[in-house]
């Protein structure tokens, strides 16, 4: 069950429309990435609320609407906001399966996604096909080994241009030292969103 207190959100300050709705956008809670957006009237805020689910009011179906209750799909709710004129609903989530009825991570297609995911989805796609003459390909063919080593210097190319104080250079050594990083944990069978989530729980 959700803590209403342990979110950074107070229902009765949401602003209703003439129609007794509220806009209610999904958000990934470790990647940022737009899911969807859905409406919410009171009750099924008190049921988000109440089992930590996402619940949202259908106005086609003039009903409650239980994300997930069909698909399996569903919204754990991390955190609530409410914008700066109280009239929607920001929801952080930690999605159980694809948000969309599509079958995708979001309604919004690939254009909603962020940079980091982006890069995790084509290495993804790079460690699966293996396409010829790509960077990647070969990384993964190397092995752990490899791939450690070239962590390695890139870690060391980050601090030479860190001392020399650059700013171009620098932000073009940590793009080089994340994406090495990012090959390292999939090659591993890991998720940036693991590191992620760690720092999410640091900064409580």
């Amino acid at each position: 069950m959700l803590d209403p207190r342990k979110v950074s959100f107070d229902p009765n300050k949401v602003n209703f429309d003439k129609d007794g709705l509220v806009p209610a956008i999904l958000q990934d809670y470790l990647s940022g990435q737009v899911l969807m957006l859905g409406y919410m009237n009171r009750e099924a805020l008190e049921k988000t609320l109440e089992n930590g689910d996402v619940w949202f009011y259908s106005r086609k179906r003039k009903q409650l609407w239980y994300k997930g209750e069909t698909s399996g799909n569903y919204q754990e709710v991390v955190d609530m906001c409410l914008d700066c004129d109280n009239d929607a609903i920001l929801i952080q989530v930690n999605p159980l399966g694809n948000t969309c009825h599509l079958d995708r991570p979001s309604c919004f297609g690939e254009k909603s996604e962020t940079v980091l995911e982006k890069l995790k989805n084509i290495l993804l796609e790079r460690f699966e096909e293996r396409p010829e003459h790509s960077y990647t390909t070969y990384l993964y063919g190397k092995g752990i080994d490899k791939i450690l080593k070239k962590v390695g210097e890139e870690s060391a190319e980050v601090m030479i241009a860190a001392k020399n104080g650059e700013r171009t250079p620098l932000a073009e050594e940590v793009a080089d030292l994340t994406y090495h990083l990012m090959v390292m944990m999939i090659s591993l069978g890991y998720d940036y969103k693991d590191a992620i989530k760690v720092l999410k729980e640091r900064m409580k």
